[in-house]
């Protein structure tokens, strides 16, 4: 039988090899997308799902979106890792029976949440919110601590000031998609926001 026919299973065979290919491949100064940060997205996609009446196939295709969406870092490369997620899903999922309709409707999910994200549907607005989950979470602060040590490690940002500004403008300009995270986490990242304009008045 094909793997469609055979959810669970080849959930469990699609889980282990990208995130083994994830666990070997990526750079360990990838101190945000790292492996944890594509766990946390599938975790938080599936809850999405559940609350927003996600179910069946179209489960299945956002889980599997959550997995690859930044399986393009595998090139060590910030810019265009997107589309190198995609290069990678169109080679990995065929053997795993997905049929191009369902690569597509991947595809373009993962390629919603480049920044700035622009989902057209509520898969992609799930993972989009999934994949910015953090932002109206109590571990914003540690997470994007995480965020900033990767982009120094890359020679994307310069001191705490200039981050700081960034997050205050990343902030303003970011919106929460999902009912869901716009009635639960637009709040608290609302709080965060506030609390960094504060910081950034002291330069």
């Amino acid at each position: 039988l094909p793997c469609r026919r055979r959810y669970r299973r080849c959930d469990s065979i699609r889980h282990q090899t990208i995130l083994q290919r994830l666990r070997s491949e990526l750079s360990d100064v990838l101190y945000y997308h790292g492996v944890h940060h594509t766990l946390d997205v599938l975790r938080v996609s599936a809850e999405l799902c559940e609350r927003e009446g996600v179910k069946g196939r179209k489960l299945v295709l956002v889980k599997t979106a959550a997995l690859f969406h930044d399986a393009g870092f595998v090139k060590n490369n910030h810019i265009g890792h997107e589309q190198e997620g995609c290069v990678i899903v169109r080679d990995a999922l065929p053997a795993f029976g997905y049929s191009d309709q369902d690569i597509d409707v991947i595809c373009r999910m993962i390629m919603a949440t480049k920044i700035p994200q622009s989902p057209q549907n509520l898969l992609e607005q799930i993972i989009c919110d999934a994949d910015l989950d953090y932002l109206g979470r109590n571990d914003f602060y540690p997470i994007g601590n995480s965020l900033y040590r990767e982009l120094l490690a890359y020679n994307l940002i310069g001191d705490e000031q200039a981050w700081n500004r960034l997050q205050v403008s990343f902030l303003s300009a970011h919106r929460f998609h999902t009912l869901t995270n716009r009635n639960e986490r637009e709040p608290v990242k609302q709080s965060y926001l506030e609390e960094l304009r504060g910081v950034v008045e002291t330069y």
